[in-house]
């Protein structure tokens, strides 16, 4: 059974969604503060559903806690809509954002493709060598000149879309499906952010990617 933590101070909407995931068969813990959240962490979830404004730690502080101790997806809902909110809680590590009021089968339609890997999947090779970085999507190892690096699960989820369609463009829209759900398509701040963390972490130059590779305005190519 998939394991949920949802952290939210909110009781009312705390019981709702425990009550609502677990009628669909995943097994919640849920926590009121970020201390009973980093506890709980410690038998890893794989997913984990949190708010922003907890009555102990700013959730933005949790989400690099959490970063600590779990590679899970973390989806954020908040009641924060400002852009700037967004992209602190992605930056942080959160893997995607949904703001409130939120209908529940979005949130569950969003935590389904956030557990799921990407049905973009063409190619079956499993590795990938460049000069600068190796990849092994089966065994979810990454290093970058011969030093390990450690990638979330959306990160690894693109390159896997990016690296399985070597060569060819991946229309945006077609990767924030794959990675994020339908719910995404239009959604492309989510790209350019965890893009940005993938070139950071893997190209010599991420300032001038070699590997990954903008196409203006249509999406993204991955370059051997």
């Amino acid at each position: 059974m998939t394991r949920l933590l949802i952290v939210e101070d909110d009781g009312g909407l705390r019981r709702t969604l425990t009550i609502s995931f677990s009628a669909r068969h995943f097994e919640v813990d849920a926590a009121p503060d970020a201390r009973t959240a980093l506890t709980l962490v410690a038998s890893p979830p794989d997913l984990i559903l949190m708010d922003l404004g907890l009555p102990d730690v700013d959730g933005i502080e949790l989400i690099g806690q959490l970063r600590e101790r779990t590679g899970a997806p973390i989806i954020v809902v908040s009641a924060r809509h400002a852009q700037h909110h967004k992209i602190d809680a992605l930056d942080a590590g959160a893997d995607d954002y949904v703001t409130k009021p939120f209908g529940v089968e979005e949130l569950v339609a969003r935590v389904r493709a956030a557990l799921r890997r990407p049905d973009l999947v063409r190619g079956d090779q499993n590795e990938v060598r460049t000069e600068a970085f190796t990849l092994d999507l089966a065994a979810k190892r990454a290093e970058r000149r011969g030093v390990p690096v450690s990638l979330t699960p959306t990160e690894w989820h693109l390159a896997e879309v990016l690296v399985r369609h070597r060569g060819e463009l991946v229309p945006a829209a077609d990767l924030l499906t794959a990675v994020w759900g339908p719910a995404s398509a239009k959604e492309r701040h989510l790209l350019r952010i965890h893009i940005g963390h993938l070139r950071h972490k893997l190209e010599d130059d991420p300032a001038h990617p070699r590997h990954f590779v903008t196409v203006q305005g249509l999406g993204y190519r991955f370059e051997p």
